[in-house]
């Protein structure tokens, strides 16, 4: 009877393990520790490999001495008597006591090595420097030698280790890019240190790895890595544009200004333009996604700008009603913040 409701049992939680296995296999290699991008992500993977063959030695083992007493000290047909008591073994506990601290030390060697090594940014600072600061809830890329700042999309050079230096204004946050590097937290009045490095170029998807808040699950990021010559032209691409945008919304050309212009200027400027309130939108055609999460087109730039609340619950950005912004002005604010794009 007893073996008929396990059987049972085990047929009802078949379809959830399944599932689960199904479902193991979901997600982008750009957001995945298993399959490293970057050198920081690699060191990390070996550590991973490095404690599964620990486990399983120490699962294996478990396993062979569980079956053998199983085996050979069980209870035979006929058998009544009561077994050898033994009450202790001053040589099996020196064993299982040895045993687990050597492999404590075989794990924590190249464990504190690769964390110490991936927390120095020396040589990273000759080629790149640049300043993370997490908000509620989004992400300022600020190159401080550059001139350059953006919002939610970070750009590197590939190949070459880039300092990254991590702070947050508001609450604890953690700053992780799976398939480049581990991660690593950004606290109020405090600067932490880190590389990246890609060995490829493309997109990595980045996340929020700390809960901070209602919308944690939503504060992503992307880190665009380019060859070193797009690179060279990213950044002195954004630098002009970001003075063109200076010099075109001066006060003084405002009666050449366009419906889009004036609205953005009266209305989005005083946050947005200098970057340390709110993201920049120097370049905010060219991103890949509206508010960290949301599909880049118009639809989703008027809703967001309408009632940022509804879609990251907790943002500090205000929603603009139609009594602020009418739909005739929002749909050509929402056309001028999507031409705002790089030569």
């Amino acid at each position: 009877m007893v073996v008929k409701k396990s059987v049972k049992m085990l047929f009802r939680l078949l379809p959830i393990g399944l599932m689960a296995l199904m479902l193991s296999g979901c997600g982008i290699p750009e957001l995945s520790a298993l399959q490293p991008r970057g050198e920081g992500a690699e060191m990390q993977l070996e550590i991973i490999k490095l404690s599964l063959w620990v486990m399983l030695f120490v699962l294996a083992i478990v396993a062979v001495i569980y079956i053998y007493v199983l085996m050979k000290f069980r209870r035979k047909s006929g058998d009544n008597t009561v077994p050898k008591q033994v009450e202790g073994n001053h040589t099996l506990e020196i064993i299982w006591t040895v045993i687990p601290i050597l492999l404590l030390i075989v794990l924590a060697i190249p464990t504190i090595k690769t964390t110490v090594e991936l927390a120095d940014a020396k040589e990273a600072k000759k080629n790149e420097q640049i300043n993370v600061t997490a908000n509620l809830y989004w992400w300022e890329f600020e190159y401080p030698d550059k001139g350059v700042s953006t919002g939610q999309e970070l750009v590197i050079p590939v190949g070459k280790r880039v300092a990254v230096n991590l702070t947050s204004k508001d609450v604890i946050h953690s700053f992780w890019v799976p398939a480049l590097s581990g991660k690593t937290d950004t606290n109020p009045g405090l600067d932490n240190e880190m590389w990246l490095q890609a060995k490829e170029a493309g997109t990595y998807y980045g996340k929020c790895a700390e809960l901070c808040g209602p919308s944690h699950a939503l504060m992503d990021f992307k880190v665009v890595a380019m060859e070193q010559d797009d690179y060279d032209k990213w950044l002195k691409d954004m630098k002009s544009a970001k003075e063109a945008e200076t010099k075109q919304l001066d006060k003084k050309n405002e009666k050449n200004w366009t419906t889009g212009e004036q609205v953005y200027a009266q209305n989005c400027l005083s946050c947005h333009g200098g970057g340390k309130v709110a993201p920049s939108l120097t370049n905010f055609g060219d991103r890949q996604r509206i508010a960290g999460y949301l599909k880049h087109d118009k639809e989703n730039l008027e809703k967001w700008i309408r009632d940022p609340q509804k879609e990251k619950q907790g943002t500090k950005m205000p929603g603009f009603s139609e009594d602020k912004i009418s739909d005739e002005e929002l749909s050509e604010l929402a056309d001028y913040l999507l031409d705002k794009k790089l030569q």
